[in-house]
C-alpha cells in the first residue's frame, strides 16, 4: 500500500514534467485538401506526420510542430487563405540551413516571397527569405539568429 509521501512525490514528478514541457504556440493552417496539403509538406519541407486524423493532422519540421485543418464548410468563420484570397499570418521557420530550405521548396511548387538576404540587426546578421505555399500559406525562413535575441 503507497503512503501519502509516496503520492505526493508521484505528484511532484508529473508537476516537473509538466513544467518542463513549457508553453507552446503552434499554428492551424486550414487548406483546401488536407492529404493533399500533407503530402507537399512531406515532400517539399521534409515534414514528418504525428498523426492524422483524415482532415485534421499534425505534422513537424525538424521537431516544430504545425497542424493542417481542412475547409470545413459548416465553419463560415475560418477559410483558407487560397479561398480568402489572402492571409493575416505568416509562419515563421528558424533553422540552420534557410538556402537550402528555401530552394527545396521552391523546387516543390512554393512561390518566391523574397530570396535570403542578410539582414542587420540589433543582435547581428540575420539572414532570412521567404515564399508562399500553394495553399496561400505566407513562410519566412530564416537562420536562429532571432532566438537567440540580443548578445550583451
Amino acid at each position: 500500500m503507497a503512503n501519502a509521501s509516496d503520492d505526493r512525490s508521484n505528484e511532484m514528478d508529473e508537476s516537473a514534467k509538466t513544467s518542463r514541457a513549457g508553453t507552446a504556440i503552434s499554428v492551424m493552417l486550414i487548406v483546401p485538401d488536407a492529404s493533399v496539403a500533407i503530402a507537399w509538406y512531406k515532400r517539399a519541407l521534409e515534414a514528418h506526420e504525428l498523426w492524422n486524423l483524415g482532415g485534421v493532422a499534425g505534422l513537424e519540421i525538424r521537431g516544430a510542430p504545425f497542424f493542417l485543418h481542412q475547409v470545413n464548410p459548416n465553419n463560415p468563420s475560418e477559410t483558407s487563405a487560397l479561398e480568402a484570397g489572402k492571409t493575416s499570418t505568416r509562419i515563421e521557420l528558424f533553422l540552420d540551413d534557410p538556402d537550402e530550405f528555401l530552394a527545396r521548396a521552391l523546387l516543390a511548387g512554393a512561390t518566391i516571397g523574397s530570396p535570403i538576404q542578410d539582414h542587420l540587426l540589433p543582435w547581428g546578421t540575420h539572414r532570412q527569405g521567404g515564399f508562399q505555399d500553394p495553399f496561400g500559406h505566407n513562410w519566412s525562413v530564416g537562420d536562429q539568429s532571432p532566438l537567440r535575441g540580443k548578445s550583451s
